[in-house]
């Protein structure tokens, strides 16, 4: 599906309270969005996790008769027909051919460079930043700030739930912290979502990485950038909110060219003399 179609399929949402069940539907027919306009009020609710009336009840909270007027009018902003797989594919290939996927929606939303733009300087600006990222999102945390640590010259990474984590944030903003970088993906950890809580009662702007424009996110974050998590096999697949991280990071390295260069320089300075790498 291009961007086009998904900022066509969002605007369904937008302006509607949605509950926290009819935010799961809104976030499978965004990620099914291509075979949605053609399964059953019972198959979406069985890819949702949901009961059968909750897709009727999301249905008419969206002004439709029932399932089946939103189901057409899904059909109609997207254009989308059901996904032929690749001849000869296995159930692998198919679930890294949806990466791909994946990444060519993330590559259409970067058309829109102003977003990014204006969270790589608030967090360039953020002294120190604070990157939070818990259970499964741990990892791109901890991948983001290695190399944030190199321009950025006190990147905090909060990878770890309890009761210090909330004391890591206040410490932050006391610190001069005016900004948070937050991996949320799914299953979204009621812990990630009390700390973005926390975040902004601490005056924390959060920018959030997250799997869908209608996750949990949204009610939290000042920026959402959002980015596909691949469902296709046992254990879900992060490349694109890898890859949007990084692109967050460049983001940040342009809103401070000069202090980027001269970190860089130093760093390669520093790792030379200590004859860090072979290579």
């Amino acid at each position: 599906m291009t961007a086009a179609a998904t900022d066509r399929l969002l605007d369904l949402f937008h302006g509607v309270r949605l509950t926290p069940t009819q935010r799961r539907i809104a976030h499978c027919l965004v990620q099914h969005a291509a075979t949605v306009p053609y399964l059953s009020a019972a198959e979406v609710a069985e890819l949702a996790g949901v009961s059968q009336p909750s897709v009727t009840r999301f249905a008419v909270a969206l002004g439709h008769d029932g399932y089946p007027a939103l189901r057409r009018r899904v059909r109609e902003l997207t254009g989308a027909a059901p996904a032929e797989p690749t001849a000869g594919d296995n159930e692998l290939q198919r679930a890294v051919r949806a990466e791909i996927g994946n990444l060519d929606r993330l590559a259409g939303q970067l058309a829109d460079r102003d977003r990014i733009a204006r969270a790589g300087a608030l967090l360039a600006a953020s002294r120190p930043l604070p990157v939070l990222g818990l259970r499964a999102a741990a990892p791109l945390a901890a991948y983001f700030a290695y190399f944030a640590a190199k321009v950025h010259p006190d990147v905090r990474v909060l990878d770890t739930g309890g009761s210090l984590l909330t004391d890591r944030l206040e410490q932050a903003a006391a610190a001069g912290a005016d900004a948070l970088l937050a991996f949320v993906l799914p299953r979204y950890p009621r812990e990630t979502l009390d700390a973005l809580h926390a975040a902004r009662d601490a005056g924390l702007r959060v920018v959030a990485i997250t799997d869908s424009p209608v996750s949990p996110a949204t009610d939290h974050a000042e920026l959402v950038l959002p980015a596909a998590v691949g469902t296709d096999l046992v254990f879900d697949l992060h490349t694109a909110p890898m890859t949007l991280a990084m692109v967050v990071l460049q983001a940040i390295c342009d809103a401070a060219p000069t202090d980027t260069q001269a970190r860089l320089e130093a760093f390669e300075a520093s790792a030379a003399r200590r004859q860090l790498f072979i290579g």
